[in-house]
Order: C-alpha cells, then structure tokens, then sequence
C-alpha cells in the first residue's frame, strides 16, 4: 500500500519500539495489521488514512504488513485480518478486528483523544514546580472530572508529600493500582512518605549529627541520623550512615537499617547504580 501522509508510516519488528511505543508517549499510534492478499484490509486502510489525515497529526498510524512481520503478528496475537491496535502512553489501549462503519470508526478515533481530567492533570504536572499550588488546584480539579485518573492522584500526592500532609497523600496512593503507568512513581512516593512517617517523632538532623559525633560507635543513633537524612532527601549519605550502623549493631542491620536501605532503593530507582552498589553492601553486611 503506498503511504503518502506524513502521520502515517511502516512499522516492522526492528522499529516497532521507536515508532510505536516511544512515540505514543506524546501521541497515539493506531498499528493497523494487514496483508497484501486481504481484501478487507485494502479497504479499509485508506479509510484508516483519511481519518488519520482528518485529525492533522493528532494520533498517527503505523501499518504492520503480517506477511513479513509475522513475529509482530504473533507478539500482539493477531488472528484476523485487518485488525487495528490503538496505543497510548506506551500501551494497547484499543482494538478492533475487520471493517467498521465509519461512524464507528470516528468513535474509536475519538476515544483516542484525551479526556477533561487527563487535560487537567497534564496541566498540572506541567505547573509542580512553577506554581505548586496552581498545580493542586488542577490535580483536584481532574480528580473531580474522574475520581481513578491515576496521574493526578499520583501527583497531587507527591505536592502534599512537599507539605507533609502525610494522611492524604497515603489515601490518594492506596488507590493507585499495582503494576500500571504509574506504579513505580507511586512505589517511590510510598516510600518517601514510609521515611517521613519513621522519623516525624526522631530530632532533627542537627540534633542527630551532634550525637552521632560525640559517640560514633552508637549504631542506634547513626541509624536515627540514616532515616533523618532519607527523609530529608539526602540518599547517598543516608545509605552511607545505615550502613556504618548496621556494622555497628547485627541486630539492627537486620531490623531498621535493612528496612530503611530497601525504602531508600525506592526512592532513588531500585535499578539505578546507587541502588545496586548498596544493595551489595547490604548483603554482604547480612550473610
């Protein structure tokens, strides 16, 4: 089929990821599966293409030939012919198998556009870090529009975990669900908020200094200073200091501090280099 349109385009195995996945993250890409021996197919891709034509831009369409890419076919589990997969921010979203009456075909584009609460908590999180409470209003304002639009509850709850209004930002966390888009933001958020919980009743970190350093062989109190300093956003040393503790203190290495470096892990990414390096670290100090 000769593509013309520059929001439509060839997808293979080799590309899928970069043109596909990475690319609905900005905007949606509705993957038509097709073969050249389908008659169904070549009529309704160029309806498939006006539509796309139609909306200038504002979802795109890449066209998957199942005849060479039969493991695409497979991966997607692709039985008919056409059948037409929607992605949005990285995931299937939508599908259809055969030819739709066009009033339908506009339905299914349609529900490719963003919704009022989408809007708002895109709005939003635009606005965290230059009108932090201008950004509130919206979160709460998309929350209103769809009471499960997760992004907003995972972003309002970062903004009251900034004003340490702990008991919301843990209801709006609880509802967001295991596994989605927004599950690992969520699992750091639960873990910032463990932190400032675990040490809303401990000194303050100059306290906790001074005691540390009149008596550095106390495990108990560099373990306190630990928590202090994750809670306070200062991972590398609070790693650094839960681990001279547990050296200090078996009991604790298996307790608190274990507890705590696994919290932290959350925070700064579980894969990330600081995580890996301490990970080791923490290990080694338990076995």
């Amino acid at each position: 089929m000769a593509i013309k349109s520059e929001w439509v385009f060839d997808a293979t195995g080799a590309d899928f990821e970069e043109k596909v996945i990475k690319r609905s993250q900005e905007v949606p890409v509705v993957v038509d599966f097709w073969a050249p021996w389908c008659g169904p197919c070549r009529s309704l891709g160029p309806i498939l293409e006006g539509m796309i034509d139609q909306r200038g831009g504002k979802a795109l369409l890449a066209k998957v030939n199942t005849d060479e890419e039969q493991g695409l076919a497979a991966q997607y589990g692709i039985n008919a012919l056409p059948t037409v997969v929607a992605f949005r921010k990285g995931r299937a979203v939508l599908s259809f198998e055969g030819v739709l009456p066009e009033a339908q075909l506009a339905d299914f584009f349609n529900r490719l556009e963003p919704t009022e609460a989408e809007k708002a908590a895109e709005t939003a999180s635009s606005l965290e870090k230059s009108d932090p409470a201008k950004a509130e209003e919206m979160y709460r304002a998309a929350l209103s529009k769809n009471p499960n639009q997760e992004d907003a509850m995972v972003g309002l709850a970062r903004l009251l975990l900034d004003q340490k209004k702990l008991e919301e930002a843990a209801d709006l966390l609880e509802r967001v669900g295991i596994g989605g888009e927004f599950s690992a933001e969520a699992d750091k958020l639960r873990a910032i908020l463990w932190l400032c919980e675990q040490t809303k009743d401990l000194p303050d970190e100059y306290s906790l200094r001074k005691k540390a350093k009149a008596n550095p062989k106390d495990g108990s109190t560099l373990c306190d200073l630990g928590c202090v300093l994750a809670a306070n956003g200062k991972t590398t040393e609070a790693l650094e200091t839960l681990y001279q503790a547990g050296l200090l203190d078996r009991k604790l290495a298996t307790t608190k501090v274990r507890e705590t470096m696994v919290k932290i892990f959350f925070v700064i990414g579980v894969r990330s280099e600081l995580a890996d390096t301490y990970r080791d670290k923490l290990t080694s100090m338990l076995y």
